[in-house]
């Protein structure tokens, strides 16, 4: 691949770089990367988005259509024609630590996790849970990202009815499926069910005729169809499908293409050939916003950083703003020579993705990506690639490094999490004075028990790190965290005072005040402290107390801690053999093995 130009803002972040990274403060990183599919050849690109350089080249079985997931930490390759799915880890990779937020840069990897299969079609990841489905299949096929990016498969299957094209919406114990219709399964689907991975169908059928077309906003996934859309949500249990109809404002016509907003929660669908659908789903039937386009759509995307625009690229080559609060075209520019919408319909036609402050539009007959300021919605520049670069996503975006030179960005080795503040308070040894009350916000988010990866052998390096300069054996080691780590509660997240604990996948809900804090000594002279937290309503197999300990004793942001809970409270004060352990969710295990090592 050869560069061309670069506008002034592109040239200006060019100036900056190092090895394909930007630096904004000393230890601020900005990183982009486009994964590009051509449209002839069986191959995904990685091109840096910032310098327009090609960092990789992935040979795949067949022309792929290209879904991210919305950590980014995968990119997925699916080939209809091949049959064949590949999982890309797109080597960017995000940790929220709550008043800041990490990066960490690595190199881009086509894993060895290829699932086959017949006529692979919808793509859809919920929260980590990802289901693929295949036509030619009368099952779904259902893993998670985190064991993907392990270069592990653990597939679930649910049972579609009969082999159809659809689509199947995942959670953690359920899944949302479409109804394949009963007179002629190659027609679109009727409707959609939940049903569980034991063949047992949960609550009634929502009727949907002629459903296709899928996407996530918020808490929210819709599926679109003739009538108008299923909004599908889940508050704790098995999830529920409520149908929404188009306004009857509208004029005759349906959505078979949605895609979900960032930020704020709407969604937008095709509705005729030249014109798109702004939907709030909080408006009910009044949520409905028809925008006209100049020519027929070809392609169009959302903004996830500036949350109230989208943009569509028409059959006349222009690439449109449109504003969804106001319902509008707020700016149009030309781009691209014309692609007319007559052939067929997989013909080689622009693609939309957004990556940092700039809009990219690919151009299949021109070899070449075509890069749009966002704000000033002026022509940033243009990257040359070789083939018919066709399907197009972008994972990137901007966190800290503690590298003092910021020369090795990739080689982040997550030391930020264990600078502690006083060494002495993290051992335990601290001044009354010192101890201050803590919010529930230090521990919000969502959160994994270590326990599985010491059953699977992932923490034996860590047993062995600590017998190299402790007192035991490595087996030693491991055998007393078997004791401590011990727990059948594998998840936890903690949103505002609401905690869920998730057991064998089964969310338990309840919300819960702090009932302060209590200072206990141990037997080596240093002392920890609890911050305890009362239930004051919710699921009556959630625990009437839990006590924290992640070794600070002032409000910060935890980045793992120890739970003890139960429903006695002074009993628990004398538990300290066993402490479930809990870790970022976002970590995958190489991660946590890094975290605990650096401790």
């Amino acid at each position: 691949m050869r560069r061309l130009t670069l506008g002034a803002s592109a040239l200006a972040i060019a100036a900056t770089l190092g090895g394909g990274v930007a630096f904004a403060d000393e230890d601020d990183v900005t990183a982009w990367r486009l994964f590009v599919s051509d449209h002839a050849e069986p191959v995904v690109k990685v091109i840096d988005a910032l310098d327009g350089d090609l960092l990789d080249t992935f040979k795949v079985e067949g022309p792929a259509t290209l879904h991210r997931t919305s950590s980014g930490a995968a990119v997925f390759a699916v080939q209809g024609g091949a049959g064949e799915v590949n999982a890309i880890k797109s080597g960017i990779a995000f940790h929220d630590h709550g008043d800041h937020g990490d990066i960490d840069i690595d190199d881009a990897e086509l894993l060895h996790v290829p699932i086959d299969g017949s006529k692979p079609a919808h793509f859809v990841e919920v929260q980590g849970n990802i289901a693929q489905w295949f036509d030619g299949e009368d099952e779904v096929r259902v893993f998670t990202e985190k064991a993907v990016l392990e270069d592990k498969l653990d597939v679930r299957t649910a049972n579609v009815g009969a082999p159809h094209h659809g689509v199947a919406v995942p959670y953690q114990n359920h899944v949302v499926v479409s109804i394949p219709n009963p007179e002629d399964a190659s027609k679109r689907p009727i409707g959609a069910r939940v049903v569980d991975f034991e063949g047992n169908t949960v609550g009634e059928d929502v009727a949907c005729p002629g459903l296709h077309g899928s996407a996530g906003s918020g808490s929210l996934y819709a599926l679109a169809c003739d009538t108008g859309l299923l909004l599908i949500k889940q508050e704790g249990g098995a999830p529920t499908i409520e149908h929404l109809p188009y306004a009857s404002s509208l004029p005759e016509g349906s959505s078979s293409t949605l895609i979900g907003g960032k930020g704020l929660q709407y969604f937008i669908g095709n509705y005729g050939a030249d014109r798109i659908v702004i939907v709030d789903p909080s408006e009910g039937e009044n949520g409905f916003q028809l925008v006209q386009l100049p020519t027929r759509r070809v392609h169009f995307t959302v903004d996830p950083i500036r949350s109230r625009f989208a943009y569509v690229i028409t059959e006349d080559g222009q690439l449109h703003k449109v504003d969804v609060l106001d319902g509008k075209i707020a700016q149009s520019l030309k781009v691209t020579d014309p692609y007319s919408m007559d052939g067929h319909w997989s013909d080689p036609r622009p693609r939309v993705a957004v990556a940092g402050e700039n809009v990219i539009v690919t151009d299949p007959l021109n070899a070449k990506l075509h890069l749009v300021n966002a704000e000033t919605f002026a022509e940033a520049g243009e990257i040359a690639v070789e083939g018919k670069p066709f399907n197009i996503v972008a994972v990137g975006g901007s966190g800290k490094v503690h590298d003092d030179d910021g020369e090795e960005a990739h080689a982040h080795s997550h030391e930020h999490a264990h600078s502690h503040g006083d060494d002495q308070i993290y051992k335990g040894y601290f001044e009354d004075s010192q101890i201050k009350d803590r919010a529930l916000s230090d521990w919000e988010g969502d959160w994994q028990s270590v326990y599985p990866y010491l059953q699977d052998g992932t923490l034996d390096p860590v047993m062995a790190h600590k017998a190299e300069s402790g007192e035991q054996t490595a087996e030693e080691y491991k055998a007393y965290y078997e004791v401590g780590y011990k727990t059948d509660v594998e998840r936890i997240t903690i949103d505002g005072d609401i905690v869920t604990f998730f057991k064998d996948g089964k969310p338990l809900k309840a919300r819960y005040a702090s009932d302060g804090h209590e200072i206990l000594t141990y037997e080596k002279g240093n002392r920890g402290v609890r911050f305890i937290f009362k239930k004051v309503e919710g699921d009556a197999d959630t625990p009437e107390y839990f006590q924290f300990s992640d070794h600070k004793i002032a409000p910060a942001k935890a980045d793992h801690y120890h739970l003890y809970w139960g429903d006695d409270r002074a009993a628990l004060l004398k538990e300290v053999t066993n402490w479930p352990t809990y870790y970022p969710s976002s970590l995958n295990a190489k991660e946590i093995v890094e975290e605990m090592m650096a401790h």
